[in-house]
């Protein structure tokens, strides 16, 4: 068995491993990184990028349905090409993966290891049977995994999960899809609006990331308008039946509902893949689901006899599992266990404000961690609907809720949930602001051009304003400003 010394062993080379083993090298630790499976990232091969691809499509084909509305007509009405759908997806794809791969290239032979890796101890790995690497730190970055209960299993090729959808050569003709939490919602309606018979069914009445009651109704509502979306569907029985699904289930009315799907798609969550690489040979402290604990400053994990060398970050660690995180996580355990082998100290990195979009239509954003996040007593909500929006209305998207959240004692703006058009970008201006603590005044002295979807930030930052001071009982009112005969306004 060929033997390895190094500084710094990254395992996993998705997004964060990969960050972290360019902040290592950077840093001046000798660095190798392992990989077990296909190189190419989560978010390149089955996450945020083919998922897009998809959505793309199916924003194209809603368009062309909703033109009529503007007086203008497409003769002969839309026809969807599945093959010429999935073709596009695959290919792209596979572009976005071969970035990654090019990456992975131009790290020298020497400094990238293909096998399994598994925790002989704190300092040592066995990758496969053929290297034994000892390190003085560790980085864990083995990415996630997409998870269902054991009883799905019994729909056998029935069953799909999001790592499956991006590799159909057709769209089939029914989806339901289970879970409708970002990923669920996210490919549910873009298959609808691709013209699938399409069925979001979930369990417990939550929506995507949304915890704020009354962006939760309104987001249930609006999809509701297009597909069927059930957050708490009470499916009794789901088998196999020949080559398609059937689902029993209670309906809106109390009656029961049974349907039949070409495929049941399991958007349950992903799980941490952490199971199968020795933690147990480790002295780091594990959660119930076998996560190590750690410091997400640092990405520093906790040992239960002190000190540990080893560091984790992205979906390993299941903290924050968006790729942007993942990126600052890996960058951080990177960096700092190149300080540990260099025998520096250990350094909190930086965590960005906290931000999160969901690529439906309209688009769900949270940012600071919602309403969740607030305390009960410490802040008012400030809001603004898009019915009545001017540019929302001007495009037919005037659908949406945003609320917006202010610190009474500070007059800080703290977070916000919302549903809306250009949620992603309404989302970034937020979270600069959040990052750079700014007050809801100081919001409020910041441009806004005319018309535009932005300007429905005014309304509820102008709504939040005044409750804050009425909270602390300040009769002073904010100071008039542009009107316009649409609601911005």
């Amino acid at each position: 068995m060929k033997t390895v010394q190094v500084d710094v062993a990254v395992v996993g080379a998705g997004t964060a491993g990969l960050a972290a083993f360019n902040a290592a090298r950077k840093a001046g630790a000798s660095t190798v990184i392992i990989e077990g499976g296909e190189h190419g990232t989560t978010c390149a091969r089955v996450g945020c990028m083919p998922s897009k691809l998809l959505i793309a499509a199916a924003e194209a084909a809603h368009a062309v349905g909703r033109a009529a509305r503007f007086g203008v007509h497409a003769e002969g009405g839309i026809r969807i090409d599945g093959y010429a759908v999935m073709d596009r997806v695959r290919r792209e794809r596979d572009r976005f993966v071969s970035f990654v791969l090019r990456d992975v290239q131009d790290i020298p032979e020497a400094e990238r290891i293909h096998g399994q890796a598994c925790f002989v101890d704190n300092h040592t790995l066995a990758v496969a049977d053929h290297t034994r690497v000892t390190s003085k730190s560790i980085v864990i970055a083995t990415g996630s995994r997409a998870a269902y209960p054991d009883s799905f299993e019994s729909l056998g090729d029935c069953l799909i999960t999001s790592d499956d959808v991006f590799d159909w050569r057709n769209l089939p003709k029914a989806v339901a899809v289970i879970g409708p939490g970002i990923i669920g919602l996210e490919l549910g309606q873009a298959l609808h609006r691709l013209g699938v018979r399409v069925a979001v069914l979930g369990r417990g009445g939550r929506v995507g990331p949304i915890s704020d009651p009354e962006i939760q109704a309104y987001a249930c509502a609006t999809f509701n308008e297009e597909f069927t979306l059930a957050p708490d569907a009470h499916i009794a029985d789901m088998q196999r039946y020949g080559d398609r699904v059937a689902i029993r289930r209670t309906g809106q009315n109390g009656s029961e509902v049974m349907e039949y799907f070409d495929y049941v798609l399991a958007a349950t969550g992903r799980a941490p893949n952490v199971a199968d690489i020795g933690l147990d040979r480790t002295t780091l402290e594990l959660d119930a689901k076998g996560v190590p604990a750690f410091d997400p400053l640092t990405t520093r994990t906790v040992s239960a006899d002190g000190e540990s060398p080893i560091f984790i970050a992205g979906d390993a660690g299941n903290f924050i599992p968006l790729l942007h995180e993942a990126a600052d996580e890996g960058r951080i355990a990177g960096q700092n266990a190149a300080r540990l082998a260099l025998g520096r100290q250990v350094q909190p990195g930086l965590r960005r404000a906290r931000i999160g979009v969901v690529f439906t239509d309209p688009q769900i954003a949270i940012v600071g961690g919602g309403l969740r996040a607030m305390k009960p007593g410490t802040f008012a909500t400030g809001q603004a609907s898009f019915e009545d929006q001017g540019r929302s209305r001007i495009l037919l998207r005037n659908k949406g809720l945003l609320n917006l959240y202010g610190d009474v004692a500070s007059g800080r703006f703290v977070g916000a949930e919302m549903l809306a058009p250009a949620a992603e970008h309404l989302a970034h201006l937020l979270a600069w602001a959040l990052q750079n603590e700014m007050t809801v005044a100081q919001m409020l002295e910041m441009p806004l051009y005319h018309p535009v979807i932005e300007e429905a930030l005014r309304t509820a930052l102008r709504d939040l304003d005044l409750k804050l001071r009425a909270a602390r009982g300040d009769a002073e009112k904010v100071a008039p400003e542009f009107v316009c005969t649409s609601n911005e306004s």
